[in-house]
């Protein structure tokens, strides 16, 4: 497809179309008149040779390629918004703008909450927007980040896309101060025996992946969506939990729990800025990541 020969006005038009399944009220959020949105419509139509919308009674529906159509053009709007957005010069004191960082809430605990007090000092009109990583990160990453302007995820989960790194960090176990199970240290077989509470999604996968090679299959009998959850959910139980060691020294003495070191050597975890290559040469991306580097640089020196 040759993008010269496309209107890309037509874009806005189709998510506008797509979004509001209605032409006239399309037309008011995009500033066209009810003529000229039928007439945008029926070249979207002629384009990809199907109605894209279906009069169902007294009102449209999405044809089946409509509904493959209204993600993929609001990702490809966001994009676009962010390509004709890019800035050859920023300065952090004078700007003003907002960034989306998509995080856990491990890292937006350890690593969010530092590079906020820099941008504060630093940036006093940027804004921060932490938000949750989906599920579907691992499944479609680049199309994600295209949305957003970074996201904070260890080593050993994505690849093929621009990061950086941040800082490192070990795994340690949690369990009940009152687990009368658990000596003073943990043994393999320990973590082969009680019941475990993960965390669901897929960020500990190198972690989990190394246990497997060594034999150990965790029993899970809890999983939550929130690594600051897991002391809660130890406490006053058998159930043990893999916890990143800056959280557990974050949240010492939130719920009645011990942290022990792995009973094998435990790869470490090395946390990184991953970006949509389309922000590589954009300076407040530029200014974003070298920050980011250097608030991690100042946690490893304070490891």
């Amino acid at each position: 497809m040759n993008l010269a020969s496309l209107d890309l006005n037509l874009v806005v038009a189709l998510r506008a179309l797509l979004e509001e399944r209605n032409v006239t009220h399309a037309g008011h959020r995009v500033g066209l008149s009810q003529p000229a949105m039928s007439a945008a419509l029926a070249r979207l139509r002629r384009h990809f040779d199907d109605g894209l919308l279906a009069r169902v009674g007294g009102r449209y529906e999405l044809t089946a390629l409509g509904q493959v159509l209204l993600d993929r053009t609001a990702t490809a709007c966001d994009l676009l918004e962010r390509v004709f957005t890019s800035q050859a010069d920023f300065d952090p004191a004078t700007e003003s703008r907002e960034f989306t960082l998509l995080a856990s809430d491990y890292a937006v605990a350890v690593f969010g909450a530092a590079l906020t007090r820099v941008v504060h000092a630093e940036a006093p009109g940027i804004r921060l927007r932490f938000t949750h990583t989906p599920n579907t990160v691992v499944e479609d990453a680049a199309t994600l980040l295209s949305t957003a302007d970074g996201l904070l995820m260890p080593h050993g989960i994505l690849s093929d896309l621009p990061a950086t790194d941040l800082y490192q960090d070990q795994w340690v176990f949690l369990v009940a101060e009152d687990n009368p199970e658990v000596g003073e240290r943990l043994t393999r077989q320990d973590l082969a025996r009680l019941p475990w509470v993960t965390y669901q999604r897929t960020y500990d996968a190198p972690a989990v992946r190394q246990l497997g090679m060594l034999g150990i299959e965790p029993r899970v009998e809890v999983s939550v969506d929130s690594f600051q959850l897991l002391p809660f959910m130890v406490a006053g139980t058998r159930r043990v939990a893999l916890v990143q060691q800056r959280l557990a020294h974050l949240l010492g003495g939130v719920a009645p729990v011990r942290v022990l070191p792995p009973p094998y050597e435990a790869v470490p975890l090395q946390e990184a800025l991953w970006w949509h290559p389309v922000h590589l040469h954009d300076a407040a991306h530029t200014w974003l990541r070298d920050t980011a580097v250097r608030v991690g640089n100042g946690l490893a020196e304070t490891a």
